[in-house]
């Protein structure tokens, strides 16, 4: 279950402005707020079967944007790129002195502006 909430939720970051507002609320109330359908149902106002059936929907179309566009699969590449980069000038770094060592310091500089 801990593999899908960080799909849905790493999904819901890039594409979450695409969904509905209900299901925006839906989802933001159960793998934000850690509710149960039960509980989303009393905030809301709606039977705990509609929530279940936007969060549904929702779960689907962010599972639907990621496989059109392959942005999140990009995003996961470049951050697993970028920290092997950080690791590789880390050790430049370490082993070398002089223009060398501060080439490889401005490398892990521009690498962490980049990671955010």
């Amino acid at each position: 279950m801990a593999d899908e909430t960080l799909e849905l939720s790493l999904l819901f970051d890039f594409f979450g402005d695409l969904l509905s507002e209900k299901q925006r609320d839906y989802f933001d109330l159960c793998f934000n707020d850690d509710m149960s359908l039960s509980e989303v149902s009393e905030v809301t106002g709606v039977s705990r079967q509609a929530v279940r059936d936007g969060l549904v929907a929702a779960k689907r179309q962010l599972r639907e944007y990621e496989e059109k566009t392959g942005v999140v699969q990009r995003f996961m590449e470049l951050r697993q790129g970028l920290g092997s980069l950080e690791e590789k000038a880390q050790a430049l770094a370490d082993m070398t002195g002089g223009p060398a060592h501060r080439l490889a310091l401005e490398i892990l500089e521009g690498i962490g502006k980049l990671k955010g």
